[in-house]
């Protein structure tokens, strides 16, 4: 009998221990977000929660005005960025930042912090810490972003903007990327022994940036020298195009366009055929 009473005992004990291990899983009331976004060569990921409006006055209300927040809810919303970057005109060394923001009437103050480690906002905010301040002005919106939201826009090779909104307030922080010196130390760095692909991707990069046009055909004509293809041949011919060598445009184009027809590539056929049409009319 006492031997079945502790057994009783302890299955009684451990499922007492099994409930009280158990979570229930409710959802959080905001929710944690994860934004992943290649801007130029620059990789930028920020990590934040979400709060909703849920009826209640956000700025100057919840968010009270002149105060320091948070950015978001719960733990740091953070920002971190593969290479350096510039904020009006101030420099942004790669890594993790927090973000913390001033929110005013007519503008913001936007912070990056180099401690990351906060939850909410730093209880004794260390000025060192501050890696950049930047003030933006605020836009007012027709309509109501619901659940605080942050993303990349305006994305160029060179630039982007950091965008944070939430009821009808937007802000907007311009940031420029450092996407042309990298690209041109790559360029330098390949040419003591470049290859095909070499010669053809900084004889695009120059033609599409629009650079000086004359290296970015030599580079061109030097890849399909050394090893031509359809697509190869058709930046060359476009290089010309755009240099107003229209003979010579047709004649590297009728090339792309052979090389299409071998491949059975129809979309470079097309676009060929297209480009030979055109630059025929200007003879």
């Amino acid at each position: 009998m006492k031997k079945l009473l502790l057994s009783l005992m302890a299955i009684a004990v451990f499922a007492w221990v099994n409930v009280a291990s158990a979570q229930i899983k409710t959802p959080a009331p905001s929710p944690a977000c994860k934004v992943v976004q290649t801007a130029g060569l620059t990789d930028i990921t920020i990590e934040y929660s979400r709060p909703g409006v849920k009826g209640r006055t956000i700025f100057g209300g919840l968010v009270p005005y002149g105060e320091m927040w948070r950015t978001g809810a719960n733990k740091n919303t953070t920002i971190t960025f593969s290479d350096k970057v510039t904020i009006d005109g101030k420099e942004l060394k790669a890594g993790s930042y927090a973000i913390f923001t001033v929110p005013n009437p007519e503008s913001w103050d936007v912070i990056f912090y180099t401690d990351t480690d906060n939850w909410g906002t730093p209880r004794e905010y260390d000025e060192s810490k501050e890696a950049l301040r930047v003030t933006v002005p605020v836009h007012s919106l027709s309509d109501k972003i619901e659940s605080f939201t942050i993303w990349i826009d305006k994305l160029r090779d060179n630039s982007c903007e950091l965008i944070m909104g939430w009821d009808k307030t937007l802000v907007a922080i311009p940031i420029t990327l450092n996407t042309d010196a990298t690209v041109e130390a790559n360029i330098k760095r390949v040419m003591g022994g470049p290859t095909a692909n070499d010669y053809y991707a900084a004889g695009r990069y120059y033609m599409d940036s629009g650079k000086d046009l004359n290296q970015a055909y030599e580079w061109l004509h030097k890849a399909n020298e050394m090893n031509p293809r359809y697509w190869t041949l058709r930046q060359e011919a476009l290089c010309l195009g755009k240099m107003g060598k229209y003979t010579e445009a047709i004649k590297v184009a009728e090339r792309s366009l052979a090389e299409a027809v071998k491949a059975g590539n129809k979309d470079y056929e097309r676009m060929n055929k297209e480009s030979i049409t055109e630059w025929q009319s200007k003879l």
